[in-house]
């Protein structure tokens, strides 16, 4: 099985069950604590590619730091990809990445799908 990340935040319980449901399935990944390594802006679009999701999808509008970077439904993939580099908090978690793909884990369940398992 290929590497698996996780861009985890423990406060979070959504990451807390993604990262458990990965564990009861024997999988043991990478764990990056996005909040205390956040990630550069090439990882952020290299998530995006990943993700093949809408931009905005990838962030946490009802965050402080949303309004304070100024960001809206129509901001740009680079404002995008720059705030969320900036402010680390703004990135929708969990993030989870196999390969060259990868899910957001809301619902947790969704991870599985990387594993080709069912809950």
């Amino acid at each position: 099985m290929s590497e698996i990340r996780i861009y985890h935040n423990p406060r979070c319980s959504k990451s807390r069950q993604a990262l458990s449901l990965l564990e009861e399935r024997g999988v043991e990944p990478q764990i990056i604590r996005y909040l205390d390594d956040p990630p550069s802006a090439a990882t952020i679009e290299e998530l995006l590619d990943k993700l093949d999701i809408e931009p905005h999808d990838l962030l946490r509008s009802k965050e402080a730091a949303y309004k304070e970077a100024g960001l809206s439904p129509d901001s740009s993939r680079a404002a995008i990809v720059n705030a969320i580099a900036s402010f680390p908090i703004l990135l929708e978690r969990p993030v989870v990445v196999r390969g060259e793909r990868a899910v957001i884990g809301r619902p947790p369940e969704r991870v599985l799908d990387l594993l080709g398992t069912q809950p």
